[in-house]
């Protein structure tokens, strides 16, 4: 029997940008080990720096993802208006300081013209195809969504479509969703 401990798990979140409008949704699951913590987080939200509307969803640990909301909201806040320069700055950050090394999280954010996922690793993913996902189930949510892209469905549609699939695979992803559109 092993002495560690069992850590936090899952969560799915998707992005998707359709049709004039970017989707962000998220499941609402923590869980410790094999037990659910809560059923209904929120791990989307809505940031405004600057008056700037931007749209975040994390995946992994909920302080380490606070943490990374307010740097973003920070680096927003001196660039205006220029998601990808900010997020571009949040992944210089987190690659090289040795407290932000730490944190393990990853985010999709979107100002509704971009859509990028942010890594501990430096990296800023603009994805192909115009959808995205992270956390556990996220690649159940990104085959059920790119399956969907071509279709007659809205983003948010194919969002709320592919969060369901993944929370009927994913045992650490449930059906409790957050959705903010822009």
């Amino acid at each position: 029997m092993s002495n560690e401990f069992p850590g936090w798990h899952g969560t799915t979140i998707i992005g998707v940008k359709k049709g004039g409008e970017v989707v962000i949704a998220g499941d609402g699951q923590v869980s410790l080990g094999q037990t659910v913590i809560k059923g209904t987080a929120r791990k989307v939200r809505r940031l405004s720096p600057g008056g700037t509307d931007i749209i975040a969803g994390f995946a992994g640990s909920t302080a380490d993802a606070f943490t990374l909301l307010e740097r973003l909201e920070a680096k927003l806040e001196a660039t205006p208006g220029q998601l990808q320069r900010a997020s571009v700055e949040l992944a210089k950050d987190w690659r090289t300081d040795k407290y932000l090394q730490k944190l393990e999280a990853m985010l999709i954010v979107t100002d509704g013209k971009e859509l990028y996922v942010i890594t501990g690793a430096g990296d800023v993913l603009e994805p192909e195809h115009d959808v995205t996902a992270i956390g556990s189930g996220g690649n159940y949510a990104l085959a059920a969504a790119r399956g969907m892209m071509d279709s007659d469905k809205s983003a948010e549609e194919i969002a709320r479509a592919a969060m369901a699939i993944a929370a009927d695979i994913c045992v650490y992803t449930n059906g409790n969703l957050t959705v903010e559109k822009i």
